[in-house]
């Protein structure tokens, strides 16, 4: 999946006008300019994302921004009054980029085991696309704030709760459906599937080795067939998650 196109700086948005009666001279005034807006701020997010995936959420400051986007740093401040403000809005910016990227191409998915495994397979597949340019943000800046208590460390850990969360959620719903084995660890599972896609990200960043995605896959469909019941194994099969030989 390729990441969403920039947006350019202040280029202008089309109104959306809508129901029988036009919009007021001053409503369109109005409604030009927020639009505008809007995009302006999706673009310079778009952008801090990019810096921050390489060189941190510290890495980040209303000058360098305004310097890479061609805009006044007053402008930036306009639409971010801090870099604390700048910070945390950047985290949700790759929040949601995230989502799109990994959850949202899974969501009608069949629910448990097989949406389970179909979004792992999408998270490796979104390290591997380059959704951000310095590789996973989120692996990137978890490190950099991991033991630096405030704000940003608060959204950074909520947003891997989340993804934790999700991930529970899916092998719960797999053990509810007869799927896993009774008696299955559904948290110890879920802890070990995720430090299998960490482990491969992490050796795509510092080794370059593409072979680590497919090490993380066979690990992934293996542990889960390892896992499941026989009516498990066969909804992993019909959604084309075979188990598969070492790579």
């Amino acid at each position: 999946m390729s990441r969403p196109v920039r947006e350019k700086i202040g280029q202008p948005a089309p109104l959306v006008v809508g129901g029988d009666q036009a919009p007021r001279p001053d409503e369109e005034i109005h409604d030009g300019r927020r639009l505008r807006g809007d995009r302006t701020r999706r673009a310079i997010l778009d952008r801090a994302v990019d810096i921050a995936s390489v060189e941190g959420l510290e890495g980040l400051s209303i000058g360098r921004l305004a310097s890479d986007l061609g805009v006044s740093k007053s402008g930036l401040f306009a639409h971010f009054g801090s870099k604390l403000e700048l910070q945390l809005e950047t985290v949700q910016a790759a929040s949601e980029i995230f989502e799109e990227h990994v959850w949202r191409p899974v969501a009608d998915a069949d629910p448990g085991i097989v949406q389970l495994a179909a979004l792992l397979e999408s998270w490796l597949r979104y390290f591997r696309d380059d959704a951000f340019t310095g590789g996973c943000f989120f692996s990137n800046v978890y490190h950099e704030f991991d033991s630096r208590p405030g704000p940003v460390r608060d959204a950074i850990a909520a947003q891997k709760r989340r993804w934790m969360a999700a991930i529970l959620h899916h092998a719960n719903v797999a053990a509810e459906r007869g799927q896993l084995r009774s008696g299955t660890d559904t948290e110890q599972l879920v802890f070990e599937l995720d430090a299998v896609g960490s482990m491969a990200n992490s050796l795509l960043q510092l080794e370059d080795d593409e072979r680590a995605f497919g090490r993380a896959q066979t690990a992934i469909r293996n542990r889960l067939h390892d896992a499941a019941t026989a009516s498990g194994r066969r909804a992993l099969a019909r959604g084309g998650f075979t188990q598969s030989a070492a790579a």
